[in-house]
């Protein structure tokens, strides 16, 4: 998540340094190194560059998009602290694009397996009740029934034609963010032991418009098929509540220590969506080029309302300030490390928070078990004081979320900034490149091979923050 631009530059490992109003997002108690008050603002500017490789062959597509960090306003005093700020806790703003040849199976099985597993003998029914995949492909030819002497359907299959190769591209364009709110307290006992409390309301918007294209790689052309390609785009809306709890601790005067709990947002969600087909078989049943979406068979787009819960969250953190001095003025640096614990697998879904999870949901929170696990991150970060000016460094690395295998999912963040105090304004300026390893599988097959999308992508931010202390 976006930051400061201080917080940024060490690599966000704050949960024991405190003294920043991006603690309010990490450990609340960290509020309660402020003695003043502060007014911060932070701009910045998100871009990304994409290298994805499917199926042995690579692309390349990049997003870039204005964004911003930890801005508000933070009252200190010797006994309590309070902040209030906003933050762009997450960015969706990227472009994916990939292709390659496949000779073992077509994105249109998964349409074959659905109606089959389902048992659709009625092929009325096959073209009519499943409005958002298999009906589409009925209604345009790409998929057909196999009939019986009654007109029953006693299979299903596909014009594509993954025997002789098909060739597969894909492109993603996804954008939004999660803004949140936090509202923070923190208590202060005797400079030596800070404790801390906070809300958070995050506001999500997601948009995902995505295209996923298959023809034919050989230049037959009376083989009725030459291409099909669908089309899908989702919208999620919605609100969450989230806690934080952390504890401060200083044992000595340049040595902190610090523990913070975030407990899952509880989000509340909206989907809304539509999918359409276009298809072009070669003249097949006498036709040319076919189009049919989502909203000629029902009228609207589809829409889907849930409950989900993100995983908690663990932290711990240490930091070693140089020459530690009550006058600021006398202190030259900090080092200071994080360590984090995540339970990936922990996210859920319902129809309310905690209860009346149909069957749908307990099926769809046990493939989350199975696809995620636990992960430890680290963060690591520095600053050296010249009196005015400061100069930060910082390291982060995010494990791995998979079990897969196949999946490398993980990222390593390295950041360096400057800063600048007098007279009560300051200034702090950032850079961070993460560095990012992910992957994702464009459809899933129970009968047949199906092939990640291996993802390597670069994403810079530029961060800067403005404050005025009273």
């Amino acid at each position: 998540q976006n930051g400061t631009a201080r917080s940024t530059a060490i690599g966000g490992a704050i949960t024991s340094l405190g003294g920043d109003l991006h603690s309010v997002f990490v450990n609340p108690a960290g509020l309660g190194q402020f003695k003043t008050s502060e007014l911060v603002l932070t701009p910045g500017y998100n871009f990304s560059n994409n290298k994805a490789n499917y199926l042995g062959t690579s692309d390349k597509d990049n997003k870039s998009a204005f964004a911003f960090g930890t801005s508000g306003f933070v009252f200190g005093s010797p006994r309590w602290s309070f902040g209030l700020a906003v933050n762009q806790s997450a960015n969706f703003n990227s472009r994916i694009s990939y292709n390659g040849v496949n000779n073992q199976s077509s994105y249109s099985e998964k349409y074959l397996e659905e109606l089959i597993n389902n048992n659709v003998t009625d092929p009325n029914a096959a073209a009519r009740d499943y409005p958002f995949g298999p009906s589409l492909a009925i209604n345009t030819y790409l998929v057909e029934p196999q009939l019986d002497n009654n007109g029953n359907a006693t299979s299903y299959y596909s014009l594509a034609t993954p025997q002789t190769g098909v060739k597969q591209n894909q492109e993603i364009t996804t954008k939004g963010g999660i803004t949140s709110i936090g509202l923070a307290a923190t208590r202060n006992f005797n400079d030596k032991f800070f404790i801390g409390g906070s809300m958070s309301i995050d506001y999500l918007s997601y948009r995902r418009d995505q295209t996923f294209r298959e023809s034919d790689n050989t230049n037959t052309a009376n083989n009725n098929f030459n291409y099909f390609e669908t089309m899908e785009t989702l919208e999620t809306s919605g609100q969450g509540l989230n806690i934080k709890i952390g504890l401060l601790y200083k044992p000595i005067e340049s040595l902190r220590l610090g523990l913070a709990f975030h407990s899952p947002t509880w989000y509340n969600l909206k989907d809304v969506y539509t999918t359409s087909i276009r298809t072009d078989l070669e003249g097949y049943q006498g036709n040319g080029e076919l189009f049919q979406s989502s909203t000629d068979l029902v009228g609207e787009p589809g829409q889907f309302q849930y409950a989900f819960n993100n995983p908690m969250r663990l932290m711990a953190g240490i930091s070693y300030v140089l020459r530690e001095e009550k006058d600021v003025t006398r202190q030259r640096g900090f080092i200071s490390a994080d360590v984090e614990f995540v339970n990936y697998g922990s996210g859920r879904f319902g129809e309310d928070s905690y209860s009346g999870s149909s069957s749908y949901y307990d099926e769809l929170n046990n493939t989350i078990k199975d696809i995620y696990r636990n992960a430890i991150n680290l963060r690591l970060g520095g600053e050296l004081k010249f009196n005015t000016l400061m100069v930060r460094a910082g390291f982060g690395y995010f494990g791995n979320p998979y079990e897969d295998a196949e999946i490398k999912g993980k990222r390593m963040n390295v950041s360096g900034g400057l800063g600048y105090r007098n007279k009560g304004k300051f200034i702090d300026l950032t850079y961070i490149h993460q560095f990012v390893t992910d992957g994702f599988y464009p459809y899933r097959l129970e009968d047949n091979a199906f092939f990640p999308v291996n993802l390597k992508s670069g994403v810079g931010n530029i961060v800067a923050t403005i404050g005025f202390k009273f």
